[in-house]
């Protein structure tokens, strides 16, 4: 039989717990604060007091509820340092009535510092990955890869307070990390030959071939340490991704021991996509003296679809892991709505005449899938791959989802206009993708995709009696893929 605390007991725990807690009366007096709220500052526990307080009135009158269970739950920002979670309860006195309230405070401001160092790198990545825009127009490739090295150098520094650093990209034909961009480096240090391997090539060489990040917090101590910096104690060491390859890495070094955290490592890697994004394009863009515009920028929406969406879930990764719950929803549909801008601008440079004034591919948008947002669920990569590219060059913008548990996930938490589902795919059906689109959006219309009426779970015939705007069978062509899919948008406007 469990033994219920005594009040001596209660009261110990409450002093000793990590979360501020006080009582405040009707009277706007701190009757009561544990030893975690006490040690803030006087204008952390006045402006905590005076919320309680605030709340009290409020609580009081809400005769919706029992008195013991009435709870208000803000967020309150003290000046520029503190930003904490609070939740006020109302406590009963012997009429029965709101008498006094209970406070419970959690401090989130490191997390609030994280989103918005988050928020500042996808504003910077947005920017760097726009150098191919009306801005550049008029630049080659070598005055656009030192415009992006201005923009890297400035970045870090401003935002993630980084001042030597230096990018290297992949070679895959030798194994070499060339370097193209630095900051703060020696010239030695540039002259350095790096390999992608996990013994003898350094800690960047490690990263390459691991793929892995790598913080070393003392680098007098590291044998894969290769001298960079002439004053380095710490380095930090990222991979550049590009889909799932590794295309380069992106390290930083400090003068001081132990000058990066996990935080640094979280931003670097979110950072270094976007960078690895940005470098892609200038590789894209070389061609440009010999190919059309339109065919250059459909070529660089085909290969960067893959790359926006691991941004997207690498940022919201991040958020994630920072917190569960509050606004980090929000701020990841800002980071989409991003990307979503970043293929509108890739595809406005495909109707545009070429930079070198070259004549550009014919390309047909369709008004009435342009501009719309549409999931492209399929565990096969060559078809989720073809099928967004053809959704792209009509106009769409197409987002992929590799298994049916990531499709689920991403109609929850995406808004989109179409959505076009295998109907065998790892974890989820196809059914149970339609279910949660109409779920979440009731106006989103779906086509399910079979190969040879594979269909053991009747998805199909589940989904038809419920809305299902079409099915295509493998394999099919490109005219039927987007017919199917400018009838279903249609229907969906209609």
């Amino acid at each position: 039989m469990a033994v219920l605390p005594t009040a001596q007991q209660a009261d110990q725990v409450l002093e000793r717990i990590a979360q501020g807690v006080c009582v405040v009366d009707q009277d706007g007096r701190l009757a009561w604060a544990n030893a975690a709220l006490r040690e803030y500052p006087q204008e952390v526990r006045d402006a905590v007091t005076r919320s309680c307080h605030g709340l009290l009135a409020d609580l009081a009158a809400d005769t919706s509820e029992p008195v013991g269970e009435r709870v208000r739950r803000i967020s309150l920002r003290v000046g520029r340092e503190y930003v904490f979670d609070l939740t006020v309860s109302a406590l009963p006195d012997a009429d029965g009535r709101v008498g006094r309230v209970v406070g419970i405070l959690n401090d989130t401001t490191a997390i609030c510092d994280i989103r918005e160092r988050i928020d500042a790198i996808n504003a910077a990545g947005r920017e760097l990955i726009e150098l191919y825009g009306d801005a550049s127009a008029g630049l080659d490739v070598a005055e656009r890869l030192r415009l992006l090295e201005d923009k890297v150098i400035r970045y870090c520094r401003d935002l993630l307070q980084f001042t030597h650093f230096e990018v290297r990209v992949l070679d895959p034909a030798t194994n070499k990390l060339e370097l193209v961009l630095a900051g703060g480096f020696s010239e030695h240090s540039k002259l350095l030959e790096v390999y992608a391997r996990t013994e003898g090539g350094g800690i960047s060489g490690f990263v390459a071939a691991t793929g892995e990040s790598y913080i070393c917090p003392d680098v007098t101590k590291d044998p894969r340490y290769l001298r960079g910096l002439e004053s380095a104690r710490s380095s930090l060491t990222v991979p550049l991704r590009l889909n799932d390859r590794v295309v380069g890495t992106f390290n930083v070094e400090a003068d001081k021991i132990a000058a990066f955290s996990e935080e640094d490592r979280q931003v670097a890697e979110v950072f270094g996509r976007y960078v690895a994004v940005a470098l892609h394009m200038l590789k894209l863009l070389a061609v440009e003296r010999s190919e059309t515009t339109g065919q250059v920028a459909a070529d660089v929406q085909a290969e960067l679809a893959q790359p926006l969406n691991d941004i997207i879930a690498e940022a919201t990764h991040v958020i994630e892991q920072a917190a569960a719950g509050g606004d980090a929803p929000q701020r990841a549909r800002t980071i989409i709505q991003r990307v979503d801008r970043v293929q509108r601008l890739l595809q406005a440079a495909a109707a545009v005449p070429g930079i070198r004034g070259l004549v550009p591919e014919t390309t047909t948008i369709d008004p009435v899938l342009q501009d719309k947002r549409v999931l492209v669920a399929e565990d096969e990569d060559i078809i989720r791959e073809t099928i967004a590219e053809v959704l792209s060059k009509v106009g769409a913008l197409p987002v992929m989802a590799k298994d049916g548990r990531d499709a689920i996930a991403m109609v929850r938490a995406q808004h989109f206009d179409l959505v076009l589902s295998d109907i065998k795919m790892p974890y989820k059906n196809g059914y149970d993708v339609f279910a949660a689109a109409k779920q979440a959006n009731p106006q989103c219309q779906v086509i399910l995709i079979t190969g040879f009426g594979y269909d053991p779970e009747h998805s199909i015939v589940r989904a038809s009696r419920e809305g299902l705007a079409a099915v295509l069978f493998k394999p099919f062509k490109v005219d039927q893929l987007v017919e199917a899919a400018h009838k279903a948008i249609a229907v969906g406007a209609g």
